[in-house]
């Protein structure tokens, strides 16, 4: 399947994941458009997915069906082995959630991502550095108007800080360093983020379950 060309509407209305997936999508001829750009009303899809997988499905497939084109999606969040892959899924929204995940809405807190980096910090305190290993995950799926899709599931593995180091990235990347590296993806410049990223990795596989998809 040749997408070189072809016009893909992003799912998510943040602006700094469709910044990093066209920074990379573009270097396979495909060009992305926001909700916004493609007309599409700013209809809440909710989350409720219990997976990576079935959050970023949903949001692809509710969106495609709003615009009737080409549709990608990205879900993606953090995961702490210390805390058994938590936040996980619950990554946008772990600082309005109870610390064990099981109630939204924590009292007087609100889901930005300095009260959630906050939170995993207070949470990760106890940990020693060599037991505060982690990853990125990123799942992305693609659906076609005929209602066919492809998921592709992108990890980078590493370590999770107890301070925010560096500006760059969002979410909790200040927090992460990569494996083989001594600098946060706060730290690290977008190239080179963009080239290691769980989200890269994610698109990688996409490109390829793509090219078999075709034979």
């Amino acid at each position: 399947m040749d997408l070189s060309g072809k016009t893909i509407v992003a799912a998510t209305r943040n602006e700094h994941k469709i910044r990093e997936i066209d920074q990379i999508t573009s270097q396979f001829g495909m060009k992305i458009i926001s909700r916004d750009q493609a007309g599409i009303p700013p209809v809440e899809i909710v989350e409720d997915g219990k997976t990576f997988e079935e959050n970023s499905y949903k949001k692809a497939f509710e969106v495609m069906k709003l615009c009737g084109q080409i549709t990608i999606a990205d879900d993606s969040g953090i995961e702490a082995d210390a805390l058994g892959g938590a936040p996980g899924i619950y990554s946008a929204r772990y600082a309005a959630m109870s610390d064990d995940l099981t109630e939204d809405h924590a009292p007087g807190e609100d889901s930005d991502d300095e009260a959630n980096n906050q939170k995993l910090i207070r949470l990760l305190s106890p940990f020693p550095y060599e037991e505060r290993t982690g990853r990125f995950v990123s799942v992305i799926t693609m659906v076609f108007p005929d209602g066919s899709h492809i998921t592709a599931r992108g990890t980078v593995e590493g370590h999770i800080l107890l301070e925010e180091r560096g500006s760059g990235g969002f979410g909790y990347d200040p927090m992460f360093v990569p494996e083989g590296y001594d600098q946060t993806f706060g730290q690290l410049p977008a190239e080179l983020k963009n080239q290691i990223s769980h989200r890269a990795n994610a698109l990688k596989e996409l490109r390829q379950k793509l090219e078999e998809h075709t034979r």
